[in-house]
């Protein structure tokens, strides 16, 4: 355990608005008025945001291409006494954008850390697909190369926990359908973008639905993704259990059997042709 440095600012990790200017906390915005220098992914995108809360803090740019050198600049001034204010672009930082190096250095000399707790897109989109969310993974952005991509997503074939992932508008297309390709077209998943903002969208349904529906272009290329895949739900092979092919009989009283085959399949990783048969009193495959 590392000593608190005597006389040392704090650094503070301050979560920003996804999208909506006026998610901003009244903590937040004290704290960014109060601290001597705002660190900031992209002072220009921060800006936008410090002119909207009335915050004329100095800023310095802390990203990805420079934390490693201006890092301990920044560590001396804290020491110093300071007060640090750490924003990305948007959201929470250190969740898939930079600010880790900034952080284990100023922890390593005793430097106070505190958050200041807010928005971030991965919670938000768990909050409001109606996926399973009391157990999650998430994966952040996938590799840009259809090769590697489709071989991380093959190492979380078995992933049981409810999956989140981060993509760019010019990939989410590709990304989805090699999800469709690799988990199964049944798999229950939703797509969030837009969050918090006048266009946002979530839609639900299965990888297959869901790749079909961009395919078709009902989306505006624009703003970053949140992608929510439902985890493996039963095993390969597993028997049938009643209790499945007894709700695939309930909801095949309201919609086509085969429709509801498909949606008992995506709940617990049966085959729904096993489900659809079985339901018929045909028995399972």
């Amino acid at each position: 355990m590392i000593e608190a440095a005597t006389g040392s600012g704090t650094l503070y990790i301050v979560a920003t608005p996804i999208g909506n200017l006026d998610d901003m906390s009244a903590r937040a915005v004290a704290i960014l008025r109060s601290a001597d220098v705002i660190a900031a992914e992209d002072t220009r995108v921060s800006a936008v945001l410090m002119r909207h809360h009335g915050i004329d803090t100095p800023m310095i740019a802390l990203h990805e291409h420079n934390e490693e050198r201006r890092a301990p600049s920044l560590v001396e001034r804290l020491l110093g006494g300071d007060s640090v204010a750490l924003v990305s672009d948007a959201g929470t930082p250190l969740v898939n954008d930079p600010g880790y190096r900034l952080v284990r250095l100023a922890r390593n000399a005793g430097v106070a850390v505190s958050p200041i707790p807010g928005p971030c897109a991965l919670v938000a989109a768990l909050a409001c697909c109606g996926l399973p969310a009391a157990k999650f993974t998430f994966e952040g952005f996938l590799p840009s190369s259809r090769a590697a991509r489709r071989a991380a997503l093959a190492a979380l074939a078995a992933e049981r926990r409810t999956m989140v992932f981060y993509e760019a508008p010019h990939r989410v297309r590709e990304a989805v359908a090699d999800m469709a390709r690799t988990f199964g077209e049944e798999r229950p998943a939703a797509i969030a973008r837009e969050l918090s903002k006048r266009f946002e969208t979530v839609v639900d349904a299965t990888l297959g639905v869901l790749a079909a529906w961009l395919d078709a272009g009902e989306y505006n290329r624009r703003g970053e993704f949140v992608i929510v895949v439902q985890g493996l739900r039963g095993a390969e092979g597993e028997a049938l259990r009643p209790e499945w092919v007894e709700a695939v009989r309930e909801l095949g009283r309201v919609m086509p059997p085969k429709q509801a085959a498909r949606i008992i399949a995506g709940a617990t990783g049966a085959r729904s042709q096993a489900l659809y048969r079985a339901a018929r009193g045909e028995g399972s495959e």
